[in-house]
C-alpha cells in the first residue's frame, strides 16, 4: 500500500485533515502530523523556521520507522516539503504542493504579517480567532501567530526555497493553486513549476486558500492519480 504525509500549513494543524484523510485511508496508509508549536503542542523558545519543520518531518518518520514518503503539503507544508527533499535525500518521493507560497520579500511579508494581528481577529472575525484558540490551546494561539509573523519575517528577507534550489529539487512534484487564492499568485506558482526539473502544474477550480474550502472528491482524485 502507498504511504503518503499530509502536512497542514501555517496556524494550521493536522486536525484540518480529517475528511481528506478519510476519504484516502481505504488506498492509502495515510500519516499526518503537527509541526512542532501546533494544534495543541508546546511552544519552544527557539523560533519557527523551515529548518526547525524540516527536523520535525524527518523525526517524524524516524519515530515511526518510516524510511520514504510522499508527501502532500498545504501551504507552508509544501513548502517544507520542498526544503525537506534537498537536505534528505531518499527519505521522501513524490512532493504535491498546494497553495504553497514561493514569492516572499519583505514587502510581501509585511503584507502576511498584518494578516496575524490576533487583537485585530479578535474584533473583526472573532469566529476565526475562536478556532485557533480551539485548534491551538487558549494559552497558545497568540504566540503561535507572533512566531509565525517572525517567520514569514525571516523569509520576506531571505526567502529559504530560491530558483535556484528550486532547480536542485529532483523529486516528481506535481505544483497545485487554486483559481481563487488570494494568498499565493499563478504568475509565483508557474514560476516554481518552471524552475523545478521533474513537475507538473495543476490549478484547481473554484478554490480559494483555505484548505477547508477545497473539493475533497476532486483533490482525493487528483492525489490518487499524482501518486499512483
Amino acid at each position: 500500500m502507498k504511504r503518503i504525509l499530509l502536512l497542514h500549513g501555517a496556524i494550521g494543524a493536522k486536525d484540518q485533515f480529517g475528511v481528506l484523510r478519510e476519504l484516502l485511508s481505504a488506498d492509502i496508509e495515510v500519516h499526518t502530523m503537527n509541526f512542532t508549536g501546533h494544534g495543541g503542542g508546546e511552544i519552544p523558545d527557539e523560533p519557527f523556521t523551515i529548518d526547525l519543520f524540516e527536523r520535525d518531518i524527518i523525526r517524524y518518520l524516524d519515530a515511526n520507522n518510516i524510511d520514504e514518503i510522499n508527501i502532500f503539503g498545504y501551504s507552508m507544508g509544501g513548502y517544507a516539503a520542498l526544503y525537506a527533499s534537498l537536505n534528505n535525500p531518499g527519505r521522501i518521493g513524490k512532493i504535491f504542493t498546494l497553495a504553497t507560497k514561493f514569492e516572499w520579500t519583505p514587502e510581501i511579508a509585511a503584507r502576511e504579517v498584518k494578516m496575524l494581528d490576533a487583537e485585530k481577529m479578535k474584533v473583526k472575525v472573532p469566529k476565526f480567532a475562536g478556532e485557533l484558540a480551539k485548534r491551538h490551546g487558549e494559552d497558545n494561539w497568540v504566540t503561535l501567530l507572533k512566531k509565525t509573523a517572525e517567520m514569514m519575517t525571516g523569509l520576506g528577507n531571505k526567502n529559504v526555497l530560491t530558483t535556484e534550489l528550486l532547480k536542485q529539487v529532483t523529486n516528481k512534484v506535481l505544483v497545485g493553486i487554486g483559481d481563487s487564492d488570494k494568498m499565493v499568485t499563478l504568475e509565483e506558482t508557474i514560476a516554481a513549476y518552471r524552475a523545478l526539473t521533474n513537475a507538473n502544474l495543476i490549478v484547481l477550480p473554484a478554490t480559494p486558500h483555505p484548505i477547508e474550502m477545497a473539493d475533497c472528491t476532486r483533490l482525493v482524485a487528483e492525489i490518487k492519480r499524482f501518486f499512483g
